[in-house]
């Protein structure tokens, strides 16, 4: 993959890849360039013959994990720009999802807008006592635009997103991890560390499995039940005869850790 991005670190340990987001000088916000750079990455980490085990997203410097979208970008857009501005971040948002690995967010700052709207789409968030959390678009007189509207209910419940969503308020890391929007908070210090420590014991599990639990819990979330859990017995049996389940089976057997290969 491509590292010689504008304003995306990459850093890659092994099986795990850090990704940071590095505007700091503008509270890391979403502009053209930089969501483009981050769907580029996925993309190419998804696409990848090994692709990494577990992926850990978050921001540069001690202030942001994105502030939100790049406002002075969006201020004069037209109708058509800005939805086309607005499928980029959905794009974005879908390059996360569909990645066959974990990605956790490591909200250090900011979480505001498009900012946060990246952080619902990564697998876990964990956040930094200094972290706030927010979708104040109705202050600028629009709305979320990059899935906000629709990933914060499902996260949080709908009421609370309306409130969120309609009041523009913004909530810190103590009330997102008590409305469930947040998986950990940590001291700023520790948080990167702790991330991807969470990371480092993900990446150890069947790849295989980690990828078919993602694509059912996303897909099982917006069928009937009965309907979910046909896709989820239909991944189940689909991971039988792999190289992985033989693996993870006889090493539980014979009391050994388990190697897994991602086959």
């Amino acid at each position: 993959m491509r590292k010689d991005y504008e304003f995306v670190l990459v850093e890659r340990d092994g099986a795990l890849v850090t990704l940071t987001l590095n505007r700091p000088d503008k509270l890391n916000a979403l502009n053209a360039t930089l969501i483009g750079e981050l769907t580029d990455a996925f993309a190419s980490l998804s696409a990848e013959a090994s692709p990494p085990r577990a992926l850990v997203l978050t921001g540069a410097g001690e202030k942001a994990f994105a502030a939100g979208a790049d406002i002075a970008a969006m201020a004069n857009l037209g109708a058509p720009a800005a939805r086309a501005f607005a499928a980029a971040g959905h794009r974005l948002g879908e390059a996360i999802e569909a990645a066959p690995f974990a990605v956790l967010a490591a909200v250090n700052g900011f979480a505001l807008g498009g900012g946060c709207e990246l952080a619902l789409a990564c697998d876990l968030v964990y956040a930094s006592e200094k972290a706030k959390f927010g979708q104040p678009e109705v202050n600028l007189g629009v709305i979320p635009g990059f899935g906000g509207t629709q990933r914060l209910p499902r996260a949080v419940g709908p009421q609370k997103a309306r409130e969120m969503v309609l009041t523009g308020a913004t909530i810190d890391a103590a009330e997102a991890k008590r409305v469930g929007l947040v998986c950990e908070v940590y001291p700023p210090a520790e948080l990167l560390a702790k991330v991807r420590e969470t990371a480092a014991v993900i990446a150890q599990k069947g790849p295989l499995a980690i990828t078919a639990a993602k694509r059912v819990m996303r897909a099982g979330a917006d069928v009937p039940l009965p309907t979910a859990n046909e896709l989820e017995a239909q991944a189940f049996a689909a991971l039988f005869g792999s190289d992985d389940q033989r693996e993870g089976m006889s090493a539980f057997l014979a009391k050994r850790p388990a190697h897994f290969h991602g086959r």
